[in-house]
């Protein structure tokens, strides 16, 4: 292949972004098209790069004992652009690394626009890219154009799966009553830029919480086109109300769980239940409600949500809203470097591969930037090391899935969040410094630490194989 002719990057989502950026790195010139805002879509509200249209939060920011946070810290080893600009905007938010969503994704807009390899086209890609695109990479999300969606399974001769994904509604900081509610993190955790005091919490009683979710279960929702009726959800992003009609207690040991917090103005009194709010904006003018993405019609949001003590006059900046997600059966359609086996030419990546995440999205457009870039200069690229965060993702999704299709039963791959479950065993099970074997949370933590050790050891053993791109240690 020509060295000259760019890559085209389909998607101007965290996974396109992050795919572009690692490919004008490498030192290649890459043309990145966004049909926004020629074309708008159900859950973006701004022409911006890297919009984050659910919540804004990546998650944990523990690269020690957890996966999502060993997945960032990997990132930034490897200059990844949205964990700078995360990293640039975030607001507090306990053990979690939240961002200011515009700040966000006025960041990765700007660095983009400013390099001089990467060309912004502001256009819709109509069906398959065109044949001349020698070198694609397809990152158009959850809401990949439908022209663009019946091209590919046109291609691949299999059809794509979908669910739904709802969105979280947004509260005026400034409506939430904080005589009845209170600033604190669940068991007084501090994380980047926080203070261990970075949620709000709205605590239940026992009535309030019985009566609270009864009207969600009656609360009318949104209906469903013919077409999305037999969509299934996500159990990751589940809507409020859909948690609720599972059991009366499935909330309270959900998104409402009282536990690891006080409330200082009746400290002698747990709360049955609590909803909590985390910072949305860099200004702390705006809070989104944790774990609500919902389904709801927007009156019954505002009537239901405002039965919650301490937003009883609650303003809403953003209601929730719901919109199709569509990914490939990707184990059976990409190869192990995310090209799509009926047309090597195309590289998919971000949510549209079935991961599932902002971080997990812009981490899968990474690679295939990465992957892009190699096959362009005609470098080998060491395949990553399933023992790290990334290689596990990827690996899950190229072929780590196993499905019962051989014996008649349906296709089971569905979207994942990166977790340890997609890790491979460690060899031998940690042990206390006297060499007694531990148990419980002992056990558990130590078990993440070893898995977090390998990790870091394995991924500095791959980017020192020859032939690899320089990353930001």
């Amino acid at each position: 292949m020509s060295g000259s002719n760019p890559i085209h990057v389909v998607g101007g989502g965290l996974a396109g972004s992050e795919a572009a950026w690692q490919i004008a790195e490498a030192g290649l010139p890459v043309v990145l098209h966004e049909m926004r805002p020629l074309r708008a879509t159900e859950a973006h509200r701004t022409e911006g790069l890297a919009e984050l249209v659910c919540s804004n939060s990546f998650r944990s920011d523990d690269a020690e004992q957890n996966a999502v946070g060993l997945l960032h810290q990997e990132m930034r080893r490897l200059g990844s652009l949205i964990m700078r600009a995360g990293d640039a905007n975030q607001v507090p938010a306990g053990g979690a690394l939240a961002v200011d969503r515009d700040g966000f994704s006025r960041a990765v807009t700007a660095a983009l626009a400013a390099h001089p390899r990467v060309t912004v086209v502001r256009e819709e890609i109509d069906g398959l890219p065109p044949a001349a695109w020698d070198s694609v990479i397809v990152a158009t999300g959850p809401l990949t154009a439908p022209g663009l969606a019946e091209g590919i399974r046109g291609l691949t001769g299999a059809e794509s799966l979908a669910f739904f994904d709802a969105i979280a509604p947004i509260v005026h900081r400034e409506s939430i009553d904080m005589d009845v509610a209170w600033f604190q993190s669940r068991y007084d955790k501090a994380g980047p830029g926080g203070t261990g005091a970075d949620y709000i919490n709205c605590p239940l009683d026992r009535e309030q919480y019985a009566a609270f979710v009864a009207a969600l279960v009656a609360g009318e929702a949104t209906a469903f086109k013919d077409w999305e009726a037999s969509t299934p959800y996500f159990d990751g992003c589940l809507p409020i109300e859909v948690m609720a009609e599972r059991g009366p207690e499935t909330l309270r040991h959900g998104p409402m769980k009282p536990f690891g917090l006080t409330n200082p103005h009746n400290p002698t009194v747990k709360a049955y239940a609590i909803v909590q709010l985390r910072q949305d904006n860099a200004l702390g003018t705006l809070y989104n409600m944790v774990g609500f993405q919902t389904k709801l019609r927007h009156a019954e949001q505002v009537r239901i949500f405002r039965t919650i003590p301490g937003l009883e006059r609650a303003e809403f900046a953003r209601l929730g809203g719901l919109h199709r997600n569509t990914y490939l059966d990707s184990p059976r359609l990409l190869d192990a470097t995310l090209r799509l086996r009926a047309a090597p030419r195309l590289r998919f990546a971000g949510q549209i591969t079935g991961c599932e995440g902002y971080v997990e999205s812009a981490a899968v457009g990474l690679m295939a930037g990465r992957f892009a870039a190699a096959e362009r200069q005609g470098r080998s690229l060491p395949p990553l090391p399933p023992t790290t965060a990334l290689g596990a993702l990827i690996a899950h999704i190229t072929g780590g899935h196993v499905t019962a299709e051989e014996a008649g039963a349906p296709r089971s791959f569905q979207p994942m969040n990166v977790n340890f479950g997609l890790f491979p065993p460690l060899d031998r099970a940690p042990k206390a410094p006297d060499g007694k074997r531990l148990r419980g949370t002992e056990k558990a933590q130590a078990k993440k630490r070893a898995l977090t050790d390998r990790a870091r050891a394995d991924l500095s053993a791959w980017l020192g194989e020859p032939g690899l791109p320089a990353a930001a240690e």
